[in-house]
């Protein structure tokens, strides 16, 4: 039997305790430190999870026995701390976005590739049952060529959501809001079903928080395949509704809300059975709504690259495909025009 491969998490936010209970539940991984900024939130750690905490992650990269990294920082703190792992030589699995600016993500992916170590993003939601059905179904061509693709976020956060955070919905620290926040996971199904964008018109509007960043956000993209596609993303939508993910070829059609198929229509295709999906749920109007499956299947699948000496499912130059897509968005609502990728 292999060793188990010993697992790191820095960061103690909300979403590290949905990767603490994904590593334990899992056989090829062990849990053997956390990091954590605060003095307060690692002593809590410690008491709930019975690991080991470090308040300075750079001590946690010290212990030989990690040999792989989960980051749960803050989506503009994800840089430093993998440019430490990769030196380290630790392998590196950072939460969604991969980083707030291209410049920074880029580092990160230059930083592992060069310390020969791997780099993963995690968009969880490519492993529900639904959506890899429905990635089968355009593999296979069983949709034909496609023609439209459409990303759907209409979620609503409550003032407090960012009244209680010193990050969220500024620049620096999540580099906008609603589309690289929220509504990034289904936009990089999007472009995983639709394949690259080459250009996008997009607007942007802050209409109800008192944030940097937008709450509402729409994009009209053209996909290099010729497709079209539309994005619409909002964190001030009430109440808030299931993300929606709707593809429209030549031959068919698919939708998925939450995850799970709603609308299966391929021609003399017979209907679709009740899905199966062991899904996270929506967070469309409480971040906390998700569930832990699907983390728990991407952080399986980054183990198992380790140990057989592979890529990752999700890269991280495939986890920046979606950042640069948004930060176009952004820069169009800025210049007023449509941008090239």
């Amino acid at each position: 039997m292999q060793k188990k491969i010993g697992i790191g998490i820095i960061g103690t936010g909300s979403i590290a305790g949905v990767h603490v209970q994904s590593v334990k539940e899992l056989e090829n991984c062990q849990l053997l430190g956390l990091a954590s900024s605060s003095r307060e939130r690692a002593k809590a750690a410690a008491e709930k999870y019975g690991v080991r905490v470090y308040e300075d992650y750079r001590n946690l990269l010290k212990n030989n026995d990690i040999q792989a990294v989960i980051i749960c920082t803050h989506s503009g703190n994800h840089l430093e701390p993998t440019l430490a792992a990769a030196e380290a030589g630790k392998h590196v699995l950072v939460e969604k976005p991969l980083e707030v600016s291209l410049k920074r993500a880029d580092q990160m992916i230059d930083a592992c590739r060069e310390a020969g170590v791997k780099l993963g993003c995690i968009f969880q939601n490519r492993f529900s049952p639904d959506y890899q059905r429905l990635k089968e179904a355009v593999t296979s061509g069983a949709l034909g060529k496609l023609n439209l693709g459409n990303a759907y976020i209409k979620w609503y956060r409550a003032p407090e959501y960012y009244r209680t955070s010193d990050w969220k919905g500024t620049i620096k620290g999540d580099g906008g809001a609603a589309l690289i926040n929220q509504g990034i996971h289904t936009i990089d199904l999007l472009l995983d079903i639709m394949g690259d964008a080459a250009s996008v018109f997009g607007k942007v509007r802050t209409v109800k928080h008192d944030i940097e960043g937008e709450d509402l956000g729409v994009g009209l993209v053209t996909f290099q395949s010729g497709a079209l596609g539309t994005i619409e993303g909002s964190t001030a939508i009430t109440p808030g509704y299931p993300e929606r993910l709707e593809v429209f070829g030549e031959k068919g059609s698919v939708i998925l809300e939450a995850g799970k198929i709603i609308s299966w229509q391929l021609g003399d295709d017979e209907p679709q059975d009740e899905p199966q999906t062991a899904g996270n749920g929506s967070g469309a109007s409480d971040p906390t709504a998700i569930g832990h499956a699907l983390h728990k299947a991407q952080i399986n699948d980054f183990v198992e690259a380790i140990r057989e000496n592979r890529e990752p499912a999700i890269t991280g130059l495939s986890g920046r495909k979606s950042l640069e897509l948004i930060l176009k968005i952004y820069e169009s609502s800025k210049r007023g025009k449509e941008i090239k990728l």
